[in-house]
């Protein structure tokens, strides 16, 4: 496996950002930064000064959550970038649709359709080194990323997995954690946990037909859960009780 590129962290380590967002950095003087991170000052003026001699800079969006895309327009202010990323997202200067290359010079980077942690997300096939970086698809550490955001999520993020299991991937990156050196491992395990949380709701429904996502959240999780963590899993649940709703099957 070739080397990893190199990143900076924004440093806003929590719950659903492990260490912190990584914005990756791929080429030399003809680059792209995948996820330019939070609107944070230090933050800014790392990425400016890593970019200083740089002769074209793109930067590239996974999708438009604060800790992802929150600097994009200062940056891309302050070093005279353009921002790429998906359409209508508010501050894409160039929006991309699913297959469009963005050139760097170490390799193009192919924009991958991959819904589910949002509606829009895409993903950055980078070809010439088999490497994905995933944006939060994916994350560094664990089984799990947040699927709760829109009605469709749970199977649009089922399938943007098994997308990714028809290519030739040696490493993803994520935008929080380290990276995945086995792709295929990466992928059956996510995809298990969720599959496994799947049919833990559709046996509770079993039994109770009109059962809640609130009501859902102690006999999944248990009494164990964090009461901050309390409003998140019950979405979670609910977006698994709408998959099923749906007729998708367990």
């Amino acid at each position: 496996m070739a080397s990893q590129p190199p990143f900076l962290n924004a440093g806003n380590a929590g719950p659903f950002t492990l260490d912190g967002t990584r914005t990756y950095r791929i080429g030399k003087r003809d680059m792209a930064l995948v996820d330019p991170g939070p609107l944070e000052e230090d933050h800014i003026r790392a990425l400016v000064s890593w970019v200083r001699d740089v002769r074209v800079v793109r930067i590239l969006l996974t999708h438009g959550h604060g800790d992802h895309a929150g600097s994009a327009t200062a940056l891309a202010r302050e070093i005279g970038a353009d921002v790429f990323g998906p359409p209508g997202l508010v501050g894409v200067d160039r929006p991309l649709e699913h297959g469009d290359p963005v050139s760097t010079d170490e390799g193009d980077l192919v924009a991958l359709h991959t819904p589910g942690h949002t509606a829009d997300h895409l993903s950055y096939h980078w070809r010439d080194r088999n490497a994905l970086f995933a944006g939060d698809l994916l994350l560094g550490r664990g089984n799990t990323t947040w699927v709760a955001e829109y009605p469709g999520c749970v199977a649009d993020y089922l399938a943007s997995l098994a997308r990714l299991r028809d290519l030739d991937l040696q490493v993803i990156y994520p935008a929080h954690g380290p990276p995945l050196t086995d792709p295929q491992g990466a992928l059956d395990r996510f995809e298990a946990h969720r599959m496994a949380r799947i049919r833990q709701v559709a046996e509770v429904r079993r039994e109770d037909p009109f059962v809640t996502a609130e009501a859902l959240v102690s006999r999944v999780y248990g009494e164990a859960l964090p009461p901050d963590m309390i409003p998140a899993a019950t979405r979670s649940l609910a977006a698994l009780l709408e998959f099923l709703e749906a007729g998708n099957e367990a």
